[in-house]
């Protein structure tokens, strides 16, 4: 895979480390509802983030929204990523502690 700093001819390491973010994320939902029994039937996600004026042009808030596939009741969804959140998700823990992440998700067929 090419990686471009300036996003051209791949993505820039700034786009990789929100698509690590989002990856994680959705892999630990897709565990935690499985091991829940829920009837997931498939998951996107969907994520941006706002970067800092100055350098380094760090992350400063990252958006991350979960469109759930299936019959799964939105409480499970929301202990989903709360769980992936707060205890399993290695690269969100692996991030600054001052970004804002901010998570939603809508439930459908």
């Amino acid at each position: 895979m090419a990686v471009d700093g300036d996003g051209k001819a791949g993505p820039s390491p700034m786009q990789l480390a929100a698509f690590a973010l989002a990856g994680c994320m959705a892999a630990d939902l897709v565990a935690i509802l499985e091991k829940g029994r829920h009837p997931l039937s498939g998951l996107r996600v969907s994520v941006s983030g706002e970067r800092a004026a100055d350098a380094p042009r760090r992350f400063v808030r990252m958006s991350l929204h979960f469109h759930v596939a299936g019959a799964v009741p939105p409480e499970a969804v929301d202990r989903a990523i709360a769980l992936s959140r707060q205890t399993y998700c290695s690269v969100w823990h692996s991030m600054r502690s001052d970004i804002e992440l901010l998570t939603s998700f809508d439930v459908g067929p």
